[in-house]
């Protein structure tokens, strides 16, 4: 573990533009990776509509993510809901970057 609770998760070469990749908390969360324009957020990787994995999803050109089982849509560098069937936020995680690794924070 790093300094203030940021831990290593992922190579930045892992998290092409553009695509979605699941990944591991320490405490075993689902994580979802995303490279947008170059900025790497992370989200848990769950609709809070019915708990599928937010990673099989696609991004958006608006700067959302959709997941693939109902269509709900989420912004990416917040999880806030912009399109339904769901009704609450995805949590967004805290995210840096050192060199070529993403270390990830705690639940904003």
């Amino acid at each position: 573990m790093t300094d203030h609770g940021f831990v290593a998760v992922a190579r930045t070469d892992e998290i092409p533009e553009g695509e979605l990749v699941a990944v591991d908390a320490p405490d075993g969360e689902p994580v979802c990776l995303v490279n947008l324009g170059g900025v790497i957020y992370a989200l848990h990787d769950r609709c809070p509509h019915q708990e599928f994995p937010i990673s099989a999803g696609a991004v958006m050109g608006d700067g959302t993510i959709e997941c693939p089982l109902h269509g709900a849509r989420f912004e990416i560098a917040s999880g806030r809901v912009r399109l339904g069937p769901a009704v609450d936020d995805i949590a967004s995680y805290a995210v840096r970057v050192e060199r070529d690794t993403i270390l990830l924070g705690p639940k904003a």
